[in-house]
């Protein structure tokens, strides 16, 4: 707009392509407070990584700053046995089926 250049054919579709765009970051916002929230409490582990999964989609965060959010959640006792691992996960992904397999022992 700055440039004097509109393209859009009317305002109505600016508008609806302005609150998509402010949508998304919103989204986003809501995702990693969500992240920020979200703890295992009651739940069977599998069904924690599956919500934590859904929630970290979107969420922007990705590599260690994911995996710290994802310990933090996890139940004190499944936290400890993870932490004395051998060899710890480098990928989130190797952290949700250790976490996974933890908990069946």
């Amino acid at each position: 707009m700055e440039s004097g250049e509109v393209n859009f054919k009317s305002a109505g579709k600016f508008l609806l392509e302005l609150k998509k765009e402010f949508r998304r970051g919103n989204e986003e916002s809501v995702k990693v407070v969500d992240l920020k929230r979200i703890e295992q409490g009651g739940k069977m582990i599998e069904e924690f990584v599956q919500e934590f999964k859904r929630i970290a989609r979107g969420s922007g965060y990705k590599g260690r700053v994911l995996i710290e959010e994802f310990k933090r959640g996890i139940n004190g006792v499944i936290r400890r046995k993870l932490m004395e691992v051998k060899r710890p996960s480098t990928s989130i992904e190797q952290w949700y089926n250790c976490a996974i397999n933890l908990d069946k022992y």
